[in-house]
């Protein structure tokens, strides 16, 4: 079997063989116009990676024999390959990943002979040369009769004419198989494997309403195939979750978590299940091109009940030098009786709102983890244009034990007993610091801002911390953060000073 491979050819480095046309023709059917592939089915994960489950019907010969699945993928795990097919024994499996390129093909050239076709464009003729390829590295450089050559790029046509193409070069990914089969005949073959390239995530449309405290949701879910190979008609279910293999199994969970959620759902979703994870599948077959990107509709949710809110963390003893614009958020719930009533594979959600012309304009977009059915979620939208917070310390000083002991009433009890009594304190130096908090409000209308100060738990030794004086009553979320819902008048100033008693 004879194949002839031209490749045209104008500068001196393997680059130059890149750009350059190829052309090639065979005299078999190595590169059919369909896929070989038969009932194609693919499970995708959040990871970069999917299942792949391809049943073909083939012809095997009694005894031993050797197939060729081309149309595999060219990311595939070989080490996962499961095989099956009956009254058929697999012996040896071979995965060829080197694909036919001008490059390769020059690669593999080295030590063989080529032809060089050069054609003068003064007078259009053509001379024939036959040449050793002795290096591609850097450029290619070609023995011809008694001189060494490198290819220019000295704009003349020549291209390089190749007897053949090697053996171990492939047209399209192909996995060959060394079978054992008892009996002869067709039957279907089934392939599993797993494979890198195959990817999706989640993307979400919101149109908020703000006047009726509602959004609309829409959910795409993207896929993303860059494995070298097109998956015909698919059967394509995806799987929001990342199950542990050898390479993650050890990954920091904090680097995952969902900042945007509020609280946990404890709603159990309609969704299928598999395992711990949700499934998302496709409602029809589906070809998912190779370096393509594919969008499909999997939510479609009216008037999810949602409000906005403003809020900004402040750090301990922050002190502002200018006003800071508060931060824009959208909150809404994944529960079913607020509208929603779905559990959210991790995603951008982009929020959207009608200007005076009824014209949807882009306000701002987040990321969410995995969320369960029945989260309040509470998403960053950008600053708010006209609402400002000031930090300052307004006062710090220092106070005696004395002093510190005649705030003792702010200790923790439980069932009317002090649960600890410390005769001795540590540090002696204790301090007392006012800050004071002020908020404005251009907008034609009150707002409620939400102030989160961080940073009141400096450590172990520093847990006896105490308000002793707040203008507006907090909520103690943690030993770290207490949180403030403060009314800001229409066009107004509020401020808000919060005194503090600790050991630093």
């Amino acid at each position: 079997m004879i194949y002839r491979a031209s490749i045209a050819v104008c500068s001196a480095s393997l680059m130059a063989v890149l750009a350059a046309t190829a052309s090639a023709q065979s005299t078999d059917d190595s590169a059919p116009s369909q896929s070989a592939q038969g009932e194609v089915a693919v499970t995708i994960y959040n990871n970069n990676l999917a299942l792949v489950q391809d049943v073909r019907q083939l012809a095997i010969v009694k005894g031993r024999s050797r197939v060729e699945f081309p149309d595999v993928s060219a990311q595939i795990q070989p080490q996962t390959l499961n095989f099956a097919a009956a009254d058929t024994a697999i012996i040896e499996q071979n995965f060829d990943y080197d694909l036919l390129t001008p490059s390769k093909l020059m690669e593999k050239a080295v030590g063989q002979t080529v032809t060089l076709l050069r054609t003068n464009p003064a007078t259009g003729a053509e001379t024939r040369e036959r040449a050793t390829v002795l290096s591609v590295a850097g450029g290619t450089v070609l023995r011809i009769g008694d001189r060494i050559e490198v290819l220019r790029n000295d704009g003349l046509p020549v291209r390089v004419i190749f007897d053949r193409v090697p053996a171990n070069l492939r047209a399209r990914p192909t996995l060959s198989v060394n079978l054992d089969s008892t009996r002869g005949g067709t039957r279907p073959v089934s392939l599993r494997y797993l494979t890198n390239g195959l990817g999706w995530g989640a993307d979400y449309v919101a149109l908020y309403d703000e006047a009726n405290g509602t959004i609309d949701m829409q959910g795409w879910v993207t896929l993303t195939n860059n494995t070298g190979t097109t998956f015909h008609q698919a059967s394509t279910v995806l799987v929001a979750g990342q199950p542990a293999n050898a390479n993650t199994q050890n990954y920091n969970r904090r680097n995952v978590a969902n900042r945007s959620m509020v609280r946990a759902g404890t709603e159990t979703a309609t969704r299928e299940r598999l395992g711990d994870f949700y499934l998302y599948p496709i409602a029809a077959r589906t070809t998912i091109a190779n370096a393509q990107t594919k969008q499909v509709s999997f939510l479609d949710v009216k008037a999810v009940t949602a409000r906005k809110i403003y809020g900004l963390m402040v750090d301990w003893q922050q002190n502002d030098e200018q006003p800071i614009n508060v931060q824009s958020r959208i909150a809404f719930s994944t529960s079913g009786d607020q509208g929603l009533g779905d559990a959210l594979p991790a995603g951008t959600v982009r929020f959207y709102q009608k200007d005076r012309e009824g014209v949807p304009q882009f306000i701002g977009e987040n990321a969410i983890g995995h969320t369960p059915m029945g989260s309040d979620l509470s998403l960053v939208t950008g600053d708010a244009f006209d609402i400002t917070l000031k930090s300052e310390v307004e006062k710090r000083d220092t106070i005696t034990s004395e002093e510190w002991q005649k705030s003792a009433r702010y200790r923790v009890v439980k069932d009317g007993q002090v649960t600890k009594d410390v005769t001795v304190e540590r540090p002696t130096t204790f301090y007392r610091t006012t800050m004071r908090y002020t908020f404005t409000n251009a907008k034609n209308v009150p707002v409620d801002v939400m102030l989160m100060q961080t940073g009141l738990n400096q450590g172990w030794w520093s847990s006896d911390f105490r308000v002793t004086s707040e203008d507006i009553p907090g909520e103690q979320l943690n030993a770290d953060r207490r949180r403030y819902t403060v009314p800001v008048p229409a066009q107004g100033e509020r401020v808000v000073r919060v005194t503090y008693e600790t050991r630093y």
